[in-house]
């Protein structure tokens, strides 16, 4: 069955509802979070992520490491050291496992990550194809799906009740995304977003600057009308309610668009930037903040170039 033009909707009615009882976390009066989130220098970030409470994830592009930090004081520590060879892109957390999920960008792999330990869970083989580049992540109730920026695939990581992961790469499903989207040169499928029932899947093309509705089942495509907009760099999104968060990496910005309920359009509303912004490519939130991170694309990396999270006002 294809995915109807309603996708949207079914969306935003499902995020209204998270994005009341984030709204209800409790912050004290005259209490600070922090704007700046330091990460340590060398990091190389490319993906956060919110977990429980005020926790939050970052990974690492330079070798796979997790960093694990605290929103409400800006401190945190290394999860899990990386090993030599891994890279991990995006970052998503299982709140019901508190697993931290891993896009392994080149490697074709996913990572999954105990929150609370650090210990390397399981690895998977998304795919063998190449070239591949597993980009992004998200998780719903009964999956975890991951965009292949060089491939026209959605692979697909079954997961069982509360959460619970698969023995091994076998129950991994590769789905062609077929419709309106097309492949083209360069890096194409990028950040990923979805309802936690999973029923449609909300992807960026950061090659056209399009955003796509897909039928997590069978992978068919229907363009996202922005009345003729689009939304070059695009790279990690993030849905609340009918508000879609599309993060501009190299013009430093985040898009922001309001969905119609009721079809497959919308329309970019306002533009987030900040002076700290450089070229963020994610974002995560916690209440009424984004937290973008800031993976300085274009500087050389070194062991004492410096990274960081910024806090914005949605």
């Amino acid at each position: 069955m294809t995915v109807a033009k309603p996708a949207v909707a079914r969306i935003v009615l499902l995020f209204a509802a998270i994005a009341l009882l984030l709204a209800a976390v409790p912050v004290s009066a005259g209490e600070m979070f922090p704007k700046i989130l330091p990460l340590p220098d060398g990091w190389q970030p490319e993906g956060i992520a919110t977990g429980r409470g005020t926790d939050f994830y970052v990974g690492s592009l330079a070798n796979g490491a997790i960093w694990k930090g605290d929103l409400r004081t800006g401190e945190g520590f290394v999860l899990n050291e990386g090993a030599a060879g891994r890279r991990i892109a995006g970052v998503k957390v299982d709140k019901r496992t508190n697993y931290v999920f891993g896009a392994g960008t080149t490697s074709g792999q996913a990572f999954v990550f105990d929150g609370n330990t650090g210990a390397l869970l399981k690895e998977y083989q998304l795919t063998t194809l190449t070239p591949s580049f597993i980009n992004d992540v998200v998780i719903t109730r009964d999956a975890a799906y991951f965009t292949n920026s060089n491939q026209p695939f959605i692979h697909k990581l079954p997961l069982g009740p509360g959460g619970q992961l698969p023995a091994d790469s076998s129950a991994v499903q590769s789905i062609p995304l077929s419709g309106d989207y097309q492949q083209v040169a360069g890096f194409n499928a990028n950040g990923i977003d979805a309802p936690a029932n999973g029923k449609a899947l909300i992807i960026v093309q950061s090659a056209t600057g399009l955003l796509f509705t897909v039928d997590p089942n069978t992978g068919m495509t229907y363009q996202i009308d922005l009345d003729g907009a689009t939304l070059p760099n695009g790279d990690g999104i993030l849905l609340d309610g009918r508000t879609l968060y599309v993060v501009q990496n190299r013009l430093n910005k985040i898009a922001v668009i309001e969905l119609q309920a009721a079809t497959n359009s919308g329309s970019v509303v306002k533009e987030i930037t900040d002076p700290a912004f450089r070229v963020p490519t994610t974002v995560a939130q916690f209440g009424t903040w984004l937290y973008a991170v800031n993976a300085r694309f274009g500087t050389p990396p070194t062991p004492e170039t410096e990274y960081e999270a910024v806090q914005v006002a949605k």
